[in-house]
């Protein structure tokens, strides 16, 4: 099967993988937009995590035709169902995501309401998408799907690429003693992982901005591996290192510009005001056959009916109104701002929004795979290092951006403004 995306052309789909994409929690997705409340502040993000997931299953499958391109599998088998494992991780990286935005996840149950069997840990905390996502792929009506339709590989399999805690039971990924799981977890989710490239790519396009334009061509055509002691690693060709660097500062703008901007910022703040209300009427189920029906449409319509005032204010398209901004990176006068009008009885939303270029290796590069980069000079000497060793990019963007703001409803701005004048 092959259909048409805007953003990459035409997508090759099997036959197999089309079972998987029809089934009723894949569909889901076309319900829920990609970038949540964007759409009020850029009327064309209407797109949604359908397209987008589409997107990163097949650069998922163009990355590892690149970085394998003549590696020596033990068999022509192994490598087909491990592109398969890495094209399905993509594929439902999001499929257990919540309506609108992340900030549905305040009405999720508690994760052991979930009784997801392969967590070992028993965590008494609230679930979120990706537990919600790991959940619907080994356990849901949708694991049947997947194991009539992929016999060589199953559910966990695509679950321990998604979720790089899960502990590994069998060989799967082993082949000629070397683990390939980290590399393909890399391809799924990294600094340089196919849901970025596509996202970014997508939601650039959709929202009408420049910020997303990178020449990703180049970038998957330098990615290769790197065997580090019995493991292969992500790695990139040293002449696509500043690609990578352009790749960085690409997604910080669209989130310091695009994601935070204004007005999808005091949506969500809204949302989570009407989510934490005592008489919030709506709630995420734990059983997943319920949960497939839960996407933006039923959150508005629970919205639309409502008698809350915030439920109201977002129905209606009535936001509080933006007051204060700051970009500065310490602001200690925010928060007498915010005093002086609470002292004045008028009721404000404070927003932080908190962009940093990279949460991988602003500090501690230990805790996660690495990437490295590989050098050829001109007597094809190889050198290898890891690409925060390489590039200057990380120590130049450590710090991280913050914008606070100050929301006052629509009625009390005029007094508001005179209170900060005084």
């Amino acid at each position: 099967m092959e259909i048409r995306d805007p953003i990459h052309g035409s997508i090759e789909l099997t036959p197999v993988e089309t079972a998987v994409i029809d089934s009723a929690f894949f569909q889901r997705l076309r319900n829920i937009k990609q970038t949540g409340f964007a759409e009020f502040s850029f009327p064309g993000a209407t797109h949604n995590r359908y397209c987008h997931s589409l997107g990163a299953m097949h650069l998922a499958g163009t990355a590892f035709d690149h970085i394998f391109q003549g590696y020596p599998f033990s068999s022509p088998s192994v490598r087909w169902r491990l592109r398969q494992a890495v094209r399905l991780a993509s594929l439902l990286h999001d499929i257990g995501h919540g309506p609108l935005s992340h900030t549905s996840e305040e009405v999720m149950p508690q994760l052991s309401d979930l009784n997801i069997k392969i967590y070992l840990k028993k965590e008494n905390r609230r679930a979120n998408h990706e537990d919600y996502t790991i959940k619907i792929i080994t356990d849901s009506e949708l694991s049947p799907v997947l194991v009539k339709n992929f016999p060589d590989l199953s559910p966990k399999h695509i679950a321990l690429l998604i979720d790089k805690s899960l502990p590994e039971d069998d060989e799967f990924f082993i082949d000629n003693e070397i683990n390939i799981r980290p590399l393909l977890s890399q391809i799924v989710s990294s600094e340089l992982d196919v849901d970025r490239m596509d996202y970014l790519t997508r939601d650039s396009y959709y929202c009408g901005t420049s910020y997303g334009h990178v020449d990703y061509d180049w970038l998957m055509a330098n990615l290769t591996y790197y065997r580090n002691e019995n493991k292969l690693n992500l790695a990139v060709q040293r002449r696509a290192l500043y690609t990578f660097d352009d790749f960085l500062i690409s997604r910080y703008h669209m989130y310091l510009m695009v994601y935070f901007h204004h007005k999808a910022i005091i949506y969500d703040e809204m949302l989570l005001r009407y989510l934490k209300s005592p008489d919030c009427e709506f709630k995420l189920p734990s059983d997943t056959s319920a949960y497939v029906k839960y996407d933006d449409y039923s959150l508005h319509s629970v919205m639309g009916k409502s008698e809350n005032q915030w439920a109201k204010m977002i129905s209606a398209r009535q936001p509080y109104k933006m007051l204060y901004e700051s970009h500065e990176q310490k602001n200690v006068e925010v928060g007498s701002l915010e005093k002086k009008l609470r002292e004045k009885d008028i009721d404000v939303i404070r927003a932080s929004s908190t962009g940093r270029l990279s949460k991988y290796y602003s500090g501690d590069a230990s805790s996660t795979e690495p990437i490295f980069v590989i050098d050829k000079d001109n007597l094809s000497r190889q050198s290898v290092t890891r690409i925060e060793e390489t590039t200057q990019i990380f120590d130049k963007y450590q710090d991280a951006r913050k914008i606070e703001r100050l929301y006052v409803s629509p009625k009390d701005y005029g007094r508001a403004q005179k209170a900060l004048e005084e």
